[in-house]
């Protein structure tokens, strides 16, 4: 497809440097990656390969110290917190191996969140429905998270990373904290919704069995891309 082909996510030379008092922890150094939209993409790598202070850049949730990040054509290396949250509520969609939800409001409430953050009021309730629906929880809006199993939990969450129709969802060990038969449904539930609406997906694991089912793995290691397979 046409598509296939047009970046979503660009990263030249992405550098990120912590201080821990006197020491400098280099967690990235100096990562460059082309992730094309639509495409399915796992990030791999040991504790301490720089997989997760990635995602963060990725997803806006930190800047680097160093380097260019374009995301879905749009320079954000060097936004400001704001700035940053802006983009962050609109281009990602973040799914987390704890589902993040908000445990006294209902599974309706929880998809409405990042629209209330959006400054979005009219359809609200509607889109938030059609969301659960096309997570296959069409009877279970009202329900709180208490009231449902890890995988349905971990649908609602799916549907709150979807609902604003973000440029990438990114899933974060999406199967962790399941059985294997409700990891299994997340995960065909996850590249469904990528092949019916060509969101690009990006799964940070480190189980293999998981990378396997996504179209390109990229290997990380002391802060440097050690492979890009696909």
């Amino acid at each position: 497809m046409e598509n296939d082909l047009i970046p979503v996510i660009q990263t030249h030379d992405l550098r990120k440097i912590y201080k821990i008092g006197e020491v400098e922890v280099h967690a990235l150094a100096g990562v460059s990656i082309t992730i094309n939209r639509g495409e399915v993409v796992a990030i791999m790598g040991p504790s301490g390969s720089g997989k997760s202070t990635l995602m963060n850049l990725l997803g806006c949730l930190d800047r680097p110290t160093s380097g260019r990040y374009i995301l879905d054509g749009e320079e954000v290396s060097e936004l400001d917190d704001d700035q940053l949250a802006g983009i962050r509520n609109r281009k990602v969609g973040f799914v987390f191996q704890s589902f993040n939800l908000l445990s006294r409001s209902t599974a309706l409430a929880n998809v409405e969140l990042p629209m209330r953050y959006a400054g979005v009021s009219k359809e609200r309730v509607q889109r938030a429905a059609a969301a659960l629906k096309s997570v296959g929880l069409a009877d279970r809006m009202n329900h709180k998270p208490t009231e449902l199993s890890g995988g349905q939990q971990q649908r609602v969450a799916i549907a709150r990373a979807l609902v604003n129709h973000p440029a990438i969802l990114m899933a974060d060990e999406p199967t962790g904290n399941l059985d294997s038969k409700s990891g299994k449904e997340i995960m065909d539930l996850l590249l469904s919704l990528n092949k019916e609406s060509g969101t690009t997906l990006i799964i940070v694991t480190h189980d293999p069995t998981i990378a396997a089912q996504t179209q390109r793995i990229i290997h990380l290691k002391d802060g440097l891309v050690e492979e890009d397979i696909k």
